[in-house]
């Protein structure tokens, strides 16, 4: 008896240090695919630590008690003016003064074209066109809102750029050599600019003003990482990872590092990515999944999913903040046909219901634009299709623009808000 008693105390001795390894290992890396399904019992509790990633402090759970409390955001962030809506600061008649006389234009980057085409929403008309970088994606509005970024990414080159463009004449300055910026994100503090590195896997903090280096945080089981919206205090920002199966990966913004990856049941695409007016929830658009995942931003869980249509890909608010329109890109592909099962979806933001759903008539791919400042159009590139998209928000009615080869991620400019976050205009 007194044998056995010992021989159960070595096999504890030995088993609580592989356990406690194991979580260690779980929560700090997010297996691929293929590990998952090799790895067997030994670590399952890791990588269940890893599918619900938890914030690593205090600092970055919940701030508010009761809803109606004001939120405490991290030093530097403007405050939040409606608990209830983090979007009221984006409303029609919240123009800021930095953008009274930038022109009202729509800037389009043609990623195949290596142009930047630019339409006057008043008459549907091309009134410029001009080259930039390789590979344009995005055109991205600084968070003084100032400035546009066109990010160049450089299509798998080392000619990564970004081409400020002045808003007040609509036209371009020098390009800045930067590192595969495949898009561009502000913190809410405005210290920092971030750009996300997709080929790298890899967010580089750089000065908003020069874009020089501050810091680099990696994120080496974030496949594609790309898109991103930031928790309502300011502390942690979800980024989305686009390739090998998909997933999220969040990040403190207080310490700069990664807190923990999420996969979803299923292997995906995510693209796009909003938080909800109340910040308690984050919406990602799935390519593959033809829907909305909606996420638990502090606990970091799944907790709903939303089917949309074919090829979920772009996400944007309403004026009011009451709904959310989701561009379904009508292909589960990166190099699409044209005429494809595009769509528009309208989303209740209280209720996660579908309002209404938009065909493009004759077919298309809505991919990815923003509101108009008085919500009554919808501008979206036609990524297949070399088109832009002027969508009626009041009926779903489609006017059609011909612009470059390939346009990805316009931006409407100006937009209401006191401060822009980044991407095609994520204002607050």
């Amino acid at each position: 008896m007194r044998r056995c008693l010992l021989r159960w105390v070595h096999v504890a001795l030995w088993v609580s240090p592989v356990v406690a390894l194991c979580g260690w290992i779980g929560s700090s890396a997010l297996p691929s695919r293929a590990a998952e399904e090799r790895g067997g019992s030994l670590c399952s509790a890791g990588s269940a630590a890893v599918r619900a990633a938890q914030p690593a402090s205090a600092l970055l759970r919940k701030v508010r008690i009761n809803p109606g409390e004001p939120v405490q955001t991290v030093p530097g962030m403007p405050p939040v003016l409606d608990a209830g809506n983090l979007y009221t600061g984006t409303a029609p008649d919240r123009l800021s003064p930095a953008v009274s006389e930038a022109l009202s234009r729509i800037y389009v980057p043609n990623r195949r074209s290596n142009s930047v085409y630019v339409i006057d929403p008043a008459t549907l008309a091309i009134v410029d066109r001009f080259s930039v970088g390789a590979s344009p994606q995005h055109v991205v509005p600084s968070w003084d809102l100032k400035t546009l970024w066109v990010a160049n990414n450089g299509a798998r080159r080392s000619s990564g750029s970004l081409t400020p463009i002045d808003p007040k004449t609509g036209k371009p300055g020098s390009a800045t050599p930067v590192d595969d910026p495949y898009n561009l994100y502000f913190t809410p503090d405005g210290r920092a600019a971030i750009v996300v590195a997709e080929r790298h896997k890899r967010l580089d903090f750089r000065d908003p003003q020069t874009m020089a280096l501050q810091q680099s945080i990696e994120a080496p089981n974030c496949s594609g990482i790309n898109h991103a919206d930031f928790s309502i205090d300011g502390r942690y920002a979800i980024f989305t990872c686009e390739f090998r199966g998909g997933g999220l990966v969040k990040i403190d913004l207080v310490n700069r590092k990664v807190l923990g990856y999420l996969r979803f049941p299923r292997r995906g695409m995510p693209q796009d990515i909003r938080i909800s007016p109340d910040g308690s929830r984050f919406y990602v658009a799935d390519m593959h999944a033809d829907g909305v995942y909606v996420v638990d931003g502090d606990t970091f869980t799944q907790t709903d999913f939303i089917p949309t249509g074919i090829g979920t890909h772009g996400l944007y608010p309403s004026r009011d903040g009451k709904e959310l329109y989701v561009a379904n890109r009508g292909s589960h592909s990166t190099r699409g046909a044209s005429h494809g099962r595009g769509s528009i979806v309208v989303l209740d933001f209280a209720t996660g219901k579908v309002e209404h759903t938009w065909r493009i008539p004759g077919g298309g791919s809505p991919d990815m634009g923003n509101v108009s400042v008085d919500g009554k159009q919808l501008w979206l590139s036609g990524r297949f299709d070399n088109v832009v998209y002027d969508i009626n928000t009041a009926d779903g009615s489609v006017k059609s623009i011909p612009v470059g080869q390939e346009p990805h991620g316009l931006t409407v400019w100006p937009q209401p808000g006191r401060y822009s976050l980044g991407h095609t205009g994520n204002m607050r």
